[in-house]
């Protein structure tokens, strides 16, 4: 006895793929806007981090010292007990830090 050989065609029809097209487009249209305000609001808050840890070593050389840093914070960048890996910058728009000379505090 010998098997019929089956003539059937192995694939996807056209209106499978469609299908699975316009289901990826839908995921990548909710996907896509949502990633891109995660980055915005993450560069946010590591940008209050920042500032708050600036400010922090601001009062820190305040005490250690007896004066406050430069306003450019040049000072704080020099010395590496501070800052081993040098000052960070603001992620938001790669700008530096500086202090105000008024209210000793980051900008």
């Amino acid at each position: 006895m010998q098997r019929a050989v089956r003539n059937k065609r192995r694939g996807f029809s056209l209106m499978e793929l469609l299908a699975v097209v316009t289901i990826l487009g839908i995921i990548a249209a909710i996907v896509i806007p949502r990633v891109t305000s995660s980055s915005d609001t993450a560069k946010a808050k590591v940008n209050l981090h920042n500032k708050a840890t600036i400010n922090s070593a601001i009062e820190r050389w305040y005490v250690e010292k007896g004066s406050w840093p430069a306003t450019n914070l040049t000072d704080i960048a020099a010395d590496t007990t501070y800052f081993p890996s040098g000052i960070p910058t603001n992620p938001v728009d790669n700008s530096a830090y500086t202090m105000n000379a008024t209210t000793k505090r980051v900008n």
